[in-house]
């Protein structure tokens, strides 16, 4: 049986992409007033909120997570047509968007009792997020069934991971998702703070001094992860993100898939999308991976 994937904007996936694996992308909303607010891409290109908070580093952008209504309308176009879903959604710890999927499609089955939905935390965010969608693209074309996809995504989310850095903890404080930081936030020091996303929230993972150093310092966290977990990286995708310095990003990119590429194959290059920067601010940058489906069959 044919089923649809759905996930939210969090997931930062290109045109092409999408287009290639027939994903539908329920879109985040970003405001820089607290007043007027855009979709994502749609009405506000990335690169223009990436120059907003460059040139206006006071201004904190506030992003509006996709609606129930959001949720329902896009739920629907397919329950419609007698079309299962699975609906990938960023992690709640830092967004009310899987709350927002989950309540619609409880009133969805009220009405329609026959309706095939399924909302799956990813416990991910940006880039492993996107990993975790093409994999279940992929099992999509590949002829996975609908329950069998469900179950691999639920095994397949405890294995992502990010591990990144930013230009400094202003946003994450700013936006009270400083988490396990907190220690760092009283520091007069202008360190640069070492991060991993595991399991849906933030984990200090060390501090540096210069960005080149801390930078090239996240790809020792992911090297220390496949050491510690004794997982093999030729089981893994893995992708870099970036976000304001393209030019740093390919730079970063070209790093990882020296190191990684040969026994994780390509390493796809994405953009941190407005969903995130507000977050982290405009200099995050860092290597996300999830296991394959494969693995898990």
């Amino acid at each position: 049986m044919d089923y649809k994937i759905i996930s939210d904007g969090c997931c930062d996936l290109t045109e092409d992409v999408i287009r290639q694996y027939d994903l539908h992308i329920v879109p985040f909303y970003i405001s820089f007033d607290e007043e007027h607010y855009e979709k994502e891409i749609e009405e506000i290109a990335i690169r223009d909120v990436y120059e907003r908070m460059v040139k206006e580093p006071a201004v904190f952008p506030k992003t509006s997570l996709p609606s129930v209504q959001n949720y329902i309308d896009a739920f629907m176009l397919y329950v419609n047509q007698g079309i299962p879903v699975i609906c990938i959604c960023f992690t709640p710890s830092l967004s009310g968007s899987y709350n927002s999927a989950c309540n619609a499609k409880e009133i969805i089955c009220e009405e329609h009792p026959d309706a095939r939905i399924a909302v799956i935390n990813s416990q991910a965010a940006t880039v492993s997020q996107a990993l975790m969608v093409i994999e279940a693209g992929r099992m999509r074309q590949d002829g996975i069934s609908y329950e069998e996809c469900i179950e691999i995504l639920e095994k397949m989310k405890k294995t992502n991971r990010i591990f990144f850095t930013v230009g400094n903890i202003d946003y994450l404080k700013h936006g009270g998702r400083i988490g396990k930081l907190a220690g760092l936030a009283g520091s007069a020091l202008a360190i640069k703070p070492l991060i991993t996303l595991v399991d849906g929230a933030i984990e200090s993972s060390g501090v540096g001094r210069s960005r080149k150093k801390t930078v090239a310092k996240t790809v020792t966290l992911a090297e220390n992860y496949f050491a510690s977990t004794g997982e093999d990286a030729k089981d893994y995708r893995m992708a870099v993100g970036f976000g304001y310095d393209e030019a740093e990003g390919r730079d970063f990119y070209q790093t990882v898939s020296e190191r990684f590429g040969a026994e994780c194959g390509e390493v796809k290059l994405v953009q941190i999308g407005a969903t995130i920067a507000v977050h982290t601010g405009p200099y995050a940058i860092g290597i996300g991976c999830v296991k394959r489906y494969e693995c898990f069959r």
